[in-house]
C-alpha cells in the first residue's frame, strides 16, 4: 500500500520485476509459486499484475521503467502477456509454462515441487537480458 515500487517515478534501476499468471488451473499456481520463490531467493522481486492491468498509474509507471521485466503465462492463451501488450509495456523475458518447460495443463492444484523448480530454471534462464539488450536484438527473449 505504501510501498514504493508501486510509486510513480520510482528509480527501479537493476530490479528483475517478476510478473505472474495466478489463473485457474495448475500452470496459472505454478507461475505464482515460482514468482513467490523466485523473489523469497532473491532473484527478482514479485509486482501487481492486477495493478498494471488496472490501469493504477504508480504500477504501469514501475513496470515501464525497470530494467528488466520477466513475465510469467502459465498457458498460451497469455493473459500477462495480453495486459503488458495493451499498455504497450516492453518485456524482457517470456515464458510460457505450457511451451517453454511443457507443462501439462490440468485443474490438479497438489503442485509437484520438480515443476516448480523446472519452472524457476526455465524462468532464470529466460530472464537473463535487460529490456535494452532484448529490443537491441529485435524481439523478447524466450527460453
Amino acid at each position: 500500500m505504501g510501498e514504493k515500487c508501486c510509486e510513480s517515478g520510482t528509480e527501479q534501476n537493476g530490479v528483475t520485476m517478476i510478473l505472474s499468471c495466478s489463473g485457474g488451473s495448475n500452470v496459472g499456481q505454478l507461475a505464482n509459486q515460482a514468482a513467490v520463490e523466485l523473489t523469497r531467493e532473491g532473484y527478482g522481486k514479485m509486482f501487481c499484475l492486477a495493478g498494471i492491468g488496472g490501469h493504477l498509474s504508480g504500477f504501469v509507471q514501475s513496470a515501464k521503467d525497470v530494467d528488466k521485466l520477466v513475465v510469467i503465462d502459465g498457458c498460451e492463451i497469455g493473459c500477462s502477456r495480453a495486459i503488458l501488450d495493451h499498455l504497450k509495456i516492453p518485456m524482457t523475458a517470456y515464458v510460457v509454462l505450457t511451451k517453454d518447460p511443457g507443462i501439462e495443463k490440468n485443474k490438479d492444484f497438489n503442485l509437484k515441487r520438480e515443476e516448480i523448480e523446472k519452472v524457476k530454471e526455465t524462468v532464470k534462464t529466460a530472464g537473463k537480458m535487460t529490456k535494452a539488450e532484448a529490443g537491441a536484438a529485435g524481439s523478447v527473449c524466450c527460453a
